[in-house]
Formats: structure tokens, sequence, C-alpha cells
């Protein structure tokens, strides 16, 4: 009876490692999913909304507008890295970080500037965030600095 129970375990080996071989794993980080780009934009809220480097800079943002600001920033990066195929993976993820990064900065100088600009709390509500979608060139540039590091 020993000898059966210890055969046992031994039988069942070979049938998991069959059961995990068959089954096909697959990962894949571009594009991102829904889930993702959700917690991209939560993060981007606490960033402009909550004490941060950015927000001691340049100020925080009311919640509900750093909602919507969150939204078109990630948006925007998302559509200006598109669904690349000349590229990896990893390549592209890391092009659409900076495009956020870029975006992010870029709208938060914007604010600031207008803000010193006008002295009111009024003008640095309305800022122009249609930055350049950077061109075909610009990623592959990108790409490259990239490659080299």
């Amino acid at each position: 009876m020993a000898e059966s129970e210890r055969a046992s375990p031994k039988s069942d080996v070979p049938e998991a490692e069959s059961k995990f071989s068959r089954s096909s794993y697959s990962f894949s980080i571009w594009p991102p999913t829904g889930k993702t780009r959700d917690a991209v934009r939560n993060r981007l809220v606490e960033t402009l909304s909550t004490s941060s480097m950015l927000s001691k800079r340049y100020g925080a943002i009311a919640h509900d507008e750093a909602v919507e600001l969150a939204k078109r920033i990630e948006e925007e990066a998302f559509n200006a890295v598109g669904l690349e195929a000349k590229c990896e993976e990893l390549q592209i993820l890391h092009i659409y970080s900076k495009e956020i990064s870029k975006r992010v900065v870029d709208m938060m100088k914007s604010r600031s500037a207008k803000s010193d600009d006008s002295g009111s709390n009024a003008a640095a509500k309305s800022f122009d965030l249609n930055l350049p979608v950077p061109a075909e060139d610009d990623a592959a540039a990108a790409l490259s600095v990239t490659n080299e590091n």
C-alpha cells in the first residue's frame, strides 16, 4: 500500500506538467488595457491635485479639474503614440510615458505662466493643451536615444 501511494504522486507530476504546457500564456503591454489607462489617469489626478513636486512648484489643481485634465492628457498621449507596429512594445510604452510627462509639465507651466501674467485665478483655469502630435521622425529619434542608452 505504501508503494502505491508513492507511485501516485509520481504519476501526477507528468499530468500536471502536461496540463501546464498545453495552456498557452500571452503577455502584452501595448496597447494598454482600459484598466491600465484608468490607473494612469488616476495617478495623474493624484499628482495634479495633491501635494507633489509639480503642485508644490506650479500649484495644485482642484480635483474635478484634475480629472478632466488627466483624461485629456492621457488620451492625447495615447493618440500621439498610436498603435505603432514598427516599434517593440517596451519602446512604445516608453514613448507613451514620455508623452504623458511632457504634456503634464507643459500644461503646468502654461497654467503657471498665465497665472503670473494675469494675476487672476480665472485666467489660470484656461489654457491651451493642444500640443503638437510628434511626427514619425520624432518617434524614431526618441527610439534611437532609447536604444543608445
